[in-house]
């Protein structure tokens, strides 16, 4: 082991996040009611130009008016990108009228460390000059090519930054790449064509402390090809994924969180290798099969995701 270590930064559950346009108060509402681990307000992709200016009040509003830790939940604020006129003032409203009360600011489209080190130096002087005390993290969209190609140094970026989500649908337009749905598989490739980038993305995530989140599946209407996204996300090392629809929620909730039995199975580990331990050893076999240290790492993030669901469900009780 290298020493070398990078502890995760944040922990926060985020097997479902919940997208919502701010430009609409009744879904808001809805979202705040719904079984989401997480949920960002969208000032970006889903707000029309004419509709920005109300879609940041209404999210100021909801901010201020909604009790979303009670609820169990994390939310964010999904701000225009930094190429945009609506981005300082998406950043400046929002921390000043509701800075004690977002968790996270995602910034989309994340190409360079320098667009993550603007946002954090107008978060800073912003909390140090309305003297909020509540520290507010930031997250980041990888969605280029750009973002890709820099994605262990955005990883790298420290600060406020906890976690990097893969925005599938204008990474595929950065990358021309041919697809039939946003986040879906183009049957003329053999196997997963976002492996390779998922993957390059959840490494970086992983070495440095931070959430690795997948991104949207835009075929609401196809449950089993949602769900199997999220099980190639999960395997891979993602501990969540986007809902776009609030019927995807429950599914997302579902694949990333562990089953019982495997639940089960992590106490025992931890039981064995205890035991094994106490009689000088160093590995056990449980079930047949070999245990060692790795084992019980992997049975801990069992544990410890399964002590944050439980968390969750008292305090949204």
């Amino acid at each position: 082991m290298s020493h070398t270590l990078h502890p995760l930064r944040r922990q926060r559950l985020q097997r479902s996040e919940l997208a919502v346009p701010a430009s609409n108060p009744t879904m808001i509402d809805k979202a705040a009611e719904s079984a989401a681990d997480y949920v960002f307000l969208d000032l970006e992709d889903a707000v029309a130009p004419p509709e920005k200016a109300q879609a940041r009040k209404n999210a100021i509003q909801a901010l201020n008016d909604i009790d979303w830790a009670a609820k169990g939940k994390t939310v964010s604020v999904r701000i225009n990108g930094l190429d945009t006129h609506y981005m300082y003032r998406d950043v400046v409203d929002v921390m000043e009228q509701a800075g004690d009360r977002v968790h996270t600011l995602l910034v989309p489209k994340v190409g360079v460390t320098a667009d993550l080190y603007m946002v954090e130096a107008m978060v800073n002087q912003i909390e140090q000059g309305t003297g909020v005390q509540t520290r507010v993290g930031l997250e980041a969209l990888i969605e280029t090519a750009l973002g890709m190609a820099n994605v262990e140094a955005i990883a790298q970026f420290g600060g406020r930054l906890e976690a990097l989500h893969f925005g599938v649908a204008d990474y595929a337009a950065s990358m021309r790449a041919r697809t039939t749905n946003i986040g879906g598989l183009n049957p003329d490739y053999p196997g997963d064509q976002w492996h390779a980038s998922i993957t390059r993305m959840v490494i970086a995530c992983r070495a440095y402390g931070l959430r690795a989140i997948d991104g949207p599946f835009g075929d609401f209407s196809d449950p089993e090809g949602y769900k199997a996204g999220a099980r190639r996300a999960a395997a891979l090392g993602c501990e969540g994924k986007w809902a776009i629809h609030p019927s995807q929620v429950g599914m997302a909730n579902e694949v990333f969180s562990p089953p019982e039995a495997e639940v089960t199975r992590a106490h025992r580990i931890i039981a064995e290798l205890k035991a094994a331990e106490a009689q000088g050893k160093g590995a056990a076999s449980l079930d047949g099969k070999m245990i060692d240290a790795a084992s019980e790492k992997m049975a801990r993030n069992v544990i410890d995701m399964a002590d944050a669901i439980a968390a969750r469900t008292v305090a949204a009780e």
